[in-house]
């Protein structure tokens, strides 16, 4: 039962074999044995942290399929939306997956929109709308990032007196031919 394979680690089973070999024969003195050197086990690689955002606080996660209507969201520092989501909220980061939909009204300080976004979105900080994200109601930023494929509609603004910073991820719209 002690010898078999898995119970120890390979260092171990490798010293056991080294000195059932070693052992001196009954009319030699004993030569002392060095053990076998064993490497420390490399760690494994760090897996990817979330961002300072996403890290603190409480997060809401809603999952594919599942649909939350009719509720006010508050005390969430991060909501991310997997599924359907009806509703009002006042958080710090708002996630909505490619497959996910919000409507309703929220202000948050950075949004990242993949999926479907429609009603009033205020995003103190930054609005993210992905190539797959669909964003459209009354929208209020402090700054702008559109990836190529992503849509907007509706009454778009920055927000306060603060001019606006639109960051544009297009590709270069070639001349037309003359």
């Amino acid at each position: 039962m002690l010898n078999r394979q898995g119970l120890f680690n390979p260092a171990d089973r490798q010293r056991r074999e080294q000195r059932s070999f070693d052992a001196p024969a009954a009319n030699q003195p004993a030569t002392p044995v060095e053990p076998a050197r064993v490497e420390p086990p490399k760690p494994e690689p760090e897996a990817p942290r979330p961002r300072a955002e996403e890290s603190k606080g409480s997060r809401l996660i809603v999952g594919p399929d599942i649909k939350l209507k009719g509720a006010e969201i508050t005390d969430c520092d991060t909501l991310v939306v997997e599924g359907r989501v009806e509703a009002s909220m006042d958080s710090r980061v708002m996630q909505i997956a490619e497959n996910g939909s919000f409507h309703g009204t929220v202000g948050v300080d950075i949004a990242e929109i993949r999926g479907r976004f429609d009603g009033e979105l205020t995003c103190r900080k930054q609005l993210v709308i992905h190539p797959t994200g669909k964003v459209s109601g009354k929208i209020r930023y402090g700054r702008l990032v559109i990836e190529e494929g992503g849509e907007v509609a509706g009454d778009v603004a920055a927000m306060g007196a603060q001019k606006p910073t639109i960051l544009a991820t297009t590709k270069p719209v070639e001349a037309a031919a003359r």
